[in-house]
């Protein structure tokens, strides 16, 4: 959790981790955003790959950003860390004192956790909507149609010009 930010005491004007401190620390952190792992004191790779993402997550909030970047941050995990790392951004989205762009290509994850969707082609953003305002047929119709005559749906064709 501190790696690269280690708390630090003096002891008899030598500098020394406080390694007490930041053991509590992590605990309160973890606990807050509903992470668990079975022991602080382990090793990151005894954790499985949900956990590492949780924690990985849980040392950026705590640098306090503004902005958390996440890409593709569920690209190897299985089912039970996926849904882990879910959670969290649902518990930070709820919480509102972070803003989270999740970049992703899985639809129903996209759908779960994010306001709104951007679809970028060629490094410029093509499609803008409100989540509610879309569906996950209208992506799979933005991404299909650039490869098919007929686009009916105007604000698919629309962004489909912008993507050509």
């Amino acid at each position: 959790m501190f790696l690269g930010r280690e708390r630090k005491k003096r002891i008899l004007g030598i500098p020394m981790l406080d390694n007490r401190t930041m053991r509590q620390l992590t605990i309160e952190y973890l606990s807050n955003l509903g992470i668990r792992v079975p022991d602080v004191n382990s090793t990151v790779s005894m954790l499985s790959g949900g956990q590492r993402q949780s924690i990985a997550v849980a040392r950026s909030i705590y640098s306090n950003p503004t902005v958390l970047i996440m890409d593709e941050p569920l690209a190897a995990l299985g089912v039970r860390e996926s849904r882990l790392v879910l959670d969290l951004v649902l518990e930070l989205k709820k919480r509102g004192d972070i803003s989270i762009i999740l970049i992703a290509h899985n639809y129903a994850q996209v759908f779960e956790v994010c306001d709104r969707i951007n679809f970028l082609s060629g490094g410029e953003i093509v499609y803008d909507a409100s989540t509610a305002d879309t569906t996950v047929t209208d992506l799979i119709d933005l991404v299909t149609k650039g490869y098919r005559v007929d686009t009916p749906d105007p604000k698919i064709e629309a962004a489909v010009r912008e993507i050509a």
